[in-house]
C-alpha cells in the first residue's frame, strides 16, 4: 500500500476480466476465490467483475478503499439492496434487505439480543449440545465433520434462538429447516439464485415447496408464544422470547412477519456459515497437531485463554466461508481513484483482504498465534463485514465456534486421513472444504 491516494477518475471503471458474463458468471458460481485471486494477481487491489443478473462489481481489498466503503453514508452505499437476492428465503423485513433508517431502527430492537453478557448465559447450553454430538462421533474410523457441525448448530439454533419445547414440533422444524438450509450449500440451487434473480425464484415450486413448511412452523410457533406471553412477564433466555418482548420507538411489538423474516436471517446466516467455520476449524487443526495439543492442553486444565479466540479468528481470516460483501450505490461515489456511477456494486473481499502478506506475513500459513496479543484490526480483519452492516451475530458466532473447540478439543483427538489439505468446493454461496473436513477420530 502507498501513502497517497489518486484523483478519482470519473466515468472510468477499474480493469476487470473481458470474457464474456456468461463465461464471468459461471466461474463465480463454482469457483469464486480461484477468480478473485487470479484478478488480483493480474489487476491489482481493485477490479471490476461483469456477473449475469448482478450488474458491474467493482471488488477492492486495500484496507482503506475497505474503510472508505464501510464508513460511508448507508442512503448512498446500499448493503440491502445488495443482499436483495436473498429475499426470497429471507423476507422484505430481514435486516440484512432493509436499508437507511429501516435498517437501523430494525438492528436497534434486535441488539439487545447479542448483548455480551447474554452470550455467556449461553456457555452451558452450547457446551452441553457439543458435548452429546461429539460423543456420538466413532472412534477409529474416518469421520465428515462438516455435515456433523451442521447437525450440532441447528441445534444450537432451535434451542438458543428458537427456545422451541415442544419436541415434536421441534422435530418437524428440524426436519422442514434442513430442506430449507440445504439450498446454500447446494450448488444448483447458487446458479438458480444467479439466473432466476429474486422476482422468479419466489414464485419457483420447488423453492415454495422447501420455504411454506418453516414458514408454517414458525407462524404457528409465533402464535403460540404471543398467547403464552404476559406484557409484564420477564422475556426467556432465547432470541425469539428477546425479540417477542421487543418494541418498537412507537411501542408496538414486531409484527409476524418482521419476526418471521428476522428468525429466518438467524437461522440462515447463524447456521450454514458457523458448521462450515467448524468444519475448516477442525480440518486446519487436524493438520496442524502442535496447536491442537495446545488447544487440548488448555482445554482440559479447564483454563480460559485467548488462545481459542486465536484459532477462530485465523480459520476465518484463513478460511473465510463468504468471499465478499456488497454494496449498491444509490449515486455516484469516490473509493480506490475511481468515480464510480450510481447502479454499481461496491464488493470489499473479506478473501483478499485476509491475504494480504504485508498484513498476513506468509498468508498461507494456518498460524493462529499471529492473533495472539495483537487483536484484529478494524479494516484488515473483516469476516463478518464491517460499519453499520457488521454482521448482528458476530459475538454470537465467534462464542459457539469457542465453545465448541474448547469442547473437541477436551474430548477428541483429531488426525487428517489426506495426505494434502482439503481445497475449497463452493457451495452456492458458501466455501467449504471440498471433502467435508475427513478427520480420524479417537
Amino acid at each position: 500500500m502507498t501513502d497517497a491516494q489518486p484523483p478519482p477518475r470519473p466515468d472510468a471503471l477499474p480493469p476487470g476480466p473481458r470474457m464474456p458474463v456468461a463465461l464471468q458468471t459461471a466461474l463465480w458460481v463454482r469457483r469464486a476465490q480461484w477468480m478473485l485471486g487470479q484478478c488480483s494477481r493480474r489487476f491489482g487491489d481493485t477490479f471490476t467483475l461483469r456477473i449475469a443478473g448482478q450488474g458491474t462489481w467493482v471488488v477492492v481489498s486495500d484496507p482503506r478503499d475497505v474503510e472508505t466503503v464501510f464508513k460511508a453514508d448507508p442512503e448512498i452505499v446500499r448493503a440491502g439492496e445488495g443482499n436483495r437476492i436473498l429475499e426470497p428465503v429471507l423476507g422484505p423485513d430481514s435486516v440484512l434487505l432493509l436499508d437507511g433508517r429501516a435498517h437501523l431502527r430494525q438492528r436497534k430492537l434486535m441488539l439487545p439480543a447479542f448483548h455480551g453478557r447474554r452470550m455467556e448465559s449461553y456457555r452451558e447450553l452450547i457446551a452441553g449440545i457439543a458435548r452429546a454430538e461429539i460423543e456420538r462421533w466413532p472412534r477409529g474410523e474416518p469421520q465428515r465433520l462438516r455435515p456433523r457441525m451442521q447437525a450440532l448448530t441447528l441445534e444450537v439454533i432451535l434451542h438458543a434462538v428458537l427456545g422451541v419445547s415442544d419436541p415434536v414440533r421441534r422435530e418437524e422444524l428440524r426436519h422442514a429447516l434442513r430442506r430449507l438450509l440445504a439450498m446454500g450449500t447446494d450448488p444448483r440451487w447458487g446458479s438458480l439464485f444467479v439466473l432466476l434473480g429474486p422476482e422468479r425464484l419466489a414464485d419457483f415450486r420447488p423453492f415454495r415447496r422447501r420455504r411454506e413448511p418453516v414458514d408454517r412452523l414458525l407462524y404457528a410457533e409465533i402464535a403460540e408464544r404471543r398467547g403464552a406471553t404476559r406484557d409484564d412477564a420477564e422475556p426467556g433466555a432465547d432470541i425469539m422470547s428477546m425479540l417477542l418482548a421487543a418494541r418498537h420507538e412507537d411501542g408496538s411489538p414486531m409484527s409476524d412477519s418482521e419476526l418471521r423474516d428476522e428468525l429466518i436471517t438467524l437461522l440462515v446466516a447463524g447456521h450454514e456459515t458457523t458448521a462450515n467455520a467448524l468444519a475448516w476449524a477442525g480440518e486446519r487443526l487436524a493438520r496442524h497437531p502442535q496447536a491442537l495439543q495446545r488447544l487440548a492442553d488448555e482445554a482440559r486444565a479447564g483454563t480460559e485463554t485467548a488462545y481459542v479466540s486465536a484459532v477462530v479468528q485465523e480459520t476465518l481470516r484463513l478460511r473465510p466461508v463468504i468471499s465478499i460483501v456488497q454494496r449498491v450505490l444509490a449515486q455516484p461515489f469516490a473509493v480506490a481513484g475511481y468515480e464510480l456511477p450510481a447502479g454499481t456494486v461496491v464488493t470489499p473481499s473479506l478473501y483478499l483482504v485476509g491475504r494480504r502478506p504485508e498484513l498476513y506475513p506468509d498468508p498461507e500459513r494456518f498460524d493462529p498465534e499471529r492473533f495472539l496479543g495483537q487483536p484484529p484490526g478494524t479494516y484488515t480483519w473483516i469476516p463478518f463485514g464491517g460499519g453499520v452492516r457488521r454482521c448482528l451475530g458476530a459475538a454470537f458466532a465467534q462464542f459457539e465456534m469457542e465453545t465448541v473447540l474448547h469442547e473437541l478439543a477436551a474430548r477428541a483427538h483429531i488426525t487428517s486421513v489426506r495426505a494434502d489439505s482439503e481445497p475449497v468446493l463452493r457451495r452456492a454461496i458458501t466455501e467449504t472444504p471440498r471433502h467435508d473436513a475427513e478427520v480420524l477420530v479417537s
